[in-house]
């Protein structure tokens, strides 16, 4: 989305969405119609600069990363993710950057040293409830390692996101209950959005929920989990501008927060707090207990 110029008084960020590592997964999802092969082209060696470059120039302010699963390298592209978003950090310091990612295979090593790569926000889609889990997604993908993932995502201090699919066969309670344990994975922000069959080869769409029904999760996720933000109804889907615009100025407010409470710090003549969450919690600075 283009949109970037100041609107009764609110900045209205740009954003873009990019896929990186080819157009060929290693998977087979039964919701997902992207190109599947155990042997697909190997990475783009220029990919990294091409992109970062490309990002810096477009006059965006939030871009979100994403890609197929890429079983076939031995990190699974957890480098390649990070050596972009670093590039594109050094090209545009500014430059707000999601990565939207795989599993990696379930290799915790690899997801930390992504998240310790620079990005704002680490996003990983749980995509279904947990019954529904070995029907929907490929045996290589579960629930359990999708809260890992997060679970390893958060401990590094990051921001995070993962996003569910509705119309696949779930009740509201098995919604509520796979919410639960992304907030309990220290998820700070979700999506819900309609699933839609990509061709008849694919699974049907066992309901569509009414945009009353999204609001409902919206607003239990919000007031009840426990969620900072909860993008849902049907056409929602993981990169959201108006979840990315709600991101972005989120970053913002914990940032000047942040900086306003170590500037009166420095002023006491103490020293500078060893643990950021539990002094800003204690001063009362901070709404959110786990955004540093």
């Amino acid at each position: 989305c283009w949109s970037s110029t100041e609107k009764e008084g609110e900045d209205h960020i740009a954003t873009a969405t990019v896929m990186l590592m080819g157009d060929t997964c290693t998977r087979g999802c039964r919701f997902c119609a992207v190109n599947t092969s155990q042997a697909p082209p190997p990475l783009n060696e220029d990919e990294v600069e091409d992109t970062a470059r490309s990002i810096a120039q477009w006059g965006v302010g939030y871009v979100v990363l994403t890609s197929v699963d890429r079983d076939d390298l031995p990190d699974g592209g957890s480098g390649h993710f990070a050596r972009t978003v670093q590039r594109i950090k050094q090209l545009k310091p500014s430059m707000l950057v999601e990565c939207l990612t795989p599993d990696f295979k379930g290799d915790m090593d690899a997801v930390r040293e992504l998240a310790r790569s620079g990005l704002d926000v680490y996003a990983h889609n749980i995509e279904t409830v947990r019954r529904l889990q070995t029907r929907v997604r490929d045996p290589r993908a579960n629930y359990e390692q999708s809260l890992d993932v997060l679970v390893a995502a958060k401990e590094e201090g990051v921001y995070t996101k993962s996003s569910l699919m509705l119309g696949l066969g779930e009740t509201v309670e098995e919604v509520k209950e796979c919410m639960h344990d992304l907030r309990n994975a220290g998820v700070d922000i979700l999506t819900l959005g309609q699933y839609l069959q990509p061709t008849p080869l694919h699974l049907s769409v066992v309901e569509f929920w009414t945009p009353e029904m999204f609001q409902q999760l919206a607003s239990y996720g919000e007031e009840v989990v426990g969620f900072r933000f909860v993008a849902a109804g049907p056409l929602v889907r993981s990169s959201y501008k108006a979840g990315e615009f709600f991101i972005e100025n989120m970053i913002k407010r914990d940032r000047t927060s942040y900086q306003k409470f170590l500037e009166s710090h420095r002023g006491s003549g103490e020293p500078e707090p060893q643990s950021k969450v539990q002094e800003l919690l204690e001063a009362g600075q901070l709404d959110y207990p786990d955004m540093f």
